[in-house]
């Protein structure tokens, strides 16, 4: 079985101009710039409502197997999500340190970027790259 959220040809750009949110499209053009920055790869459409930077390829012992982007995010009507994947050890940590946002398995949501700190949000990113791509080193297709 593959995973539904393939990479795709549709615009990032045109995608963050739709938001609605003046505030929302502004934290969005931010994170699209600051992903871009973390992977060194652009921005693409994952999906019809994901932007993500980066790719890996993983495989689970149950079958399961697809590509995912290696940084990544969706701004959503509620809160922009951040998608945090691998090993973060000290995790809780920087969440304290974070300001206000609320934690899924591997979703960050948060309000506001203004709101929170962005050097602890730059660590959980770039922690969550690091935790990827130890846990995926050889299929890596980015």
């Amino acid at each position: 079985m593959a995973n539904k959220t393939t990479a795709n040809d549709a615009s990032p750009d045109e995608f963050i101009a739709a938001t609605s949110n003046p505030q929302k499209r502004k934290d969005a053009l931010w994170l699209k710039d600051f992903c871009q920055r973390l992977t060194g790869e652009p921005a693409r459409m994952w999906g019809p409502s994901m932007i993500g930077c980066g790719s890996y390829h993983y495989k689970y012992e149950s079958g399961r197997e697809g590509d995912m982007f290696l940084a990544g995010f969706s701004p959503r009507k509620a809160a922009l999500v951040v998608y945090l994947g691998g090993n973060i050890p000290d995790q809780a940590e920087l969440l304290e340190k974070l300001g206000p946002h609320k934690m899924g398995k591997a979703c960050l949501y948060i309000k506001r970027l203004e709101e929170i700190d962005l050097g602890v949000l730059k660590k959980l990113m770039q922690k969550s790259i690091a935790g990827t791509l130890a846990e995926y080193p050889a299929n890596q297709s980015t």
